[in-house]
């Protein structure tokens, strides 16, 4: 039985016309070959072999994207859970050597090798100084995490609860942000910044 001819649909259409264009900026008369019936563009082995592609690119790419995540967000967790327990080695096991900080606390702004050491020391003192004590940070859905090869960017939502001389206080949604470098061992932090609401 003879096949019957459709119009093409308006993805061939759509083809021939960047086809055509083509043949015609480049000079050639050379005609590539479009079929006008859709069921040969969509079920031919090139349109297999794409979509095979597509499918494999997808399934490869979609768990290695979710365990960077998964590690970058594992090590800003690190840090805090250890800000939060009084494990300062943990703490400090997340960071790199060289880190940039921003703090609200003295001298504010910390850099180069041993910073997170001694940002953690030089919080203690500013604790012991204004009688803050049972602090605990509380992160939140994170807003961004971008990851860039061997780069990321963090921003987290943030609570900060304490003590200051026996009495509670909370300092409710603030931001956390948090780059970080992936090395030989995992992902370390670069750099945070702390800002209050």
């Amino acid at each position: 039985m003879p096949r019957e001819k459709r119009a093409p649909s308006l993805p061939n259409r759509a083809f021939r016309s960047v086809v055509e264009r083509a043949r015609i900026l480049s000079g050639t008369e050379q005609h590539l070959p479009v079929s006008d019936t859709p069921s040969e563009i969509t079920t031919g082995p090139m349109h297999r072999i794409l979509i095979a592609l597509c499918a494999l690119f997808w399934i490869t790419a979609a768990p290695a994207a979710s365990s960077d995540e998964h590690e970058v967000l594992a090590t800003v967790h690190q840090f805090i859970d250890g800000f939060n327990t009084g494990d300062t080695k943990s703490a400090l096991a997340a960071c790199a050597d060289e880190v940039s900080i921003i703090d609200d606390f003295p001298p504010h702004e910390w850099h180069g090798p041993g910073s997170c050491a001694r940002w953690a020391s030089d919080f203690d003192a500013d604790a012991t100084k204004n009688g803050i004590t049972d602090g605990i940070v509380t992160l939140g859905k994170p807003r961004h995490v971008i990851i860039t090869s061997d780069r990321a960017y963090v921003v987290v939502p943030a609570n900060y609860t304490y003590k200051q001389k026996g009495k509670p206080v909370k300092e409710i949604a603030s931001r956390f942000t948090v780059t970080l470098k992936k090395g030989d061992t995992g992902w370390l932090i670069t750099g945070w910044a702390w800002a209050q609401s």
